[in-house]
């Protein structure tokens, strides 16, 4: 399969180009039990951890269990809870919640997730999630057979979470600078964008730093800063044409380029070879009055064939002609991607190759 992709040509706002340094989530996780599932939940004789988890919850609850009691629990499974707490979000705040499960429950379907405190990479708590799961998939089994649509093991929780504790970000506290980075370093990018924004105030209000970072002189008052931020993010600004490259998806055998791609006058030649092994079973009988035994011999033809290749020119300078002197070569995807690395070797295809 052979992609393409071709790269707009049209000015972009700022915010789709580039973003606020601090302005962005942070992930939090955490531990926790599911518990209300209909015998599909962990075999704890294999997930230990599963029964002692809830063994510490019901002595916080005030429930003792008796030392060395061997819980069979099967409407119980250990799970890791994730959720993304979005920049300037305060307490009280909902947040979705995606729980899988972590051992070996068959099905988190019916579960109600107990509370579990939601940490941050810092070891502090930022939010406590708890209430009823949604799974997606479903299942059946009868007599040795079973059908399933989709993943039971994992499942969300819609406004799960409630945000207990805020991150702090201090906007501007540096007298007023802001920073402004790019989603992808270019220094031609970040010129136009330094003149576009000192164009839109009439003055010099954005400095370039390097190929990525733009220092921008915000006002000190928290409301004037919102709304120089929100004028700055819509800013139109014509990025510069991206290099070019190729990337080759080695387990679909996808190949993706963009239009910047060009290829200088080459020969190729391009064969198959293909190996069939055909296998025969035969019976080798003994006499009768014989004290052998009667086996199966195998016999195997092996042949070995090499389709004819021919050197084709190819050549192009721009992406339809690239396009059409790699079709001319009637290779498959994964043969086209050892074509195009040998074209990059040897200096034909002036790209960057990516392999993913």
């Amino acid at each position: 399969m052979l992609c393409l992709v071709m790269l707009p040509a049209h000015a972009e706002r700022v915010r789709e180009l580039a973003g606020f340094a601090g302005v962005r989530d942070n992930q939090l996780v955490g531990y926790g039990l599911v518990v209300g599932l209909d015998g599909s939940g962990d075999q704890t004789t294999q997930a230990p951890f599963t029964s002692q988890s809830l063994t510490n919850m019901l002595s916080q609850l005030g429930v003792t269990v008796p030392p060395g009691t061997n819980l069979q629990l099967r409407n119980v499974a250990a799970v890791m809870v994730t959720a993304d707490l979005p920049p300037f979000s305060r307490p009280g705040q909902r947040l979705d919640i995606v729980v899988s499960s972590i051992a070996n429950a068959s099905s988190l379907r019916g579960g109600t997730l107990l509370m579990t405190p939601l940490k941050g990479a810092d070891g502090d708590t930022y939010a406590i999630a708890q209430g009823n799961m949604l799974v997606g998939g479903a299942g059946a089994q009868a007599g040795g057979s079973s059908v399933q649509i989709n993943q039971q093991a994992s499942g969300r929780i819609p406004n799960g979470a409630l945000v207990e504790r805020e991150v702090p970000l201090n906007l501007g506290g540096n007298g007023g600078m802001l920073e402004l980075q790019l989603n992808d370093a270019d220094f031609g990018t970040v010129q136009r964008m330094v003149t576009a924004i000192n164009s839109e105030f009439g003055q010099s209000v954005a400095y370039a730093r390097n190929g990525r970072v733009i220092a921008l002189d915000g006002p000190m008052d928290a409301n004037e800063r919102v709304n120089f931020m929100a004028r700055v993010e819509n800013v139109q600004v014509t990025p510069m044409e991206a290099p070019a490259k190729v990337v080759l998806n080695a387990r679909t055998g996808s190949v993706v380029m963009n239009s910047a791609v060009t290829l200088r006058r080459a020969a190729v030649a391009h064969g198959n070879l293909s190996i069939m092994i055909d296998t025969q079973f035969g019976v080798s009988q003994p006499n009768p009055l014989g004290q052998g035994e009667t086996v199966v011999v195998p016999d195997a033809d092996i042949n070995i064939e090499q389709q004819e290749a021919y050197l084709q020119i190819v050549e192009g300078a721009d992406l339809a002609d690239v396009v059409n002197a790699l079709n001319a070569l009637g290779a498959t995807p994964q043969d086209l991607m050892s074509i195009l690395e040998a074209l990059r070797a040897s200096g034909s295809l002036r790209a960057e190759l990516e392999i993913i």
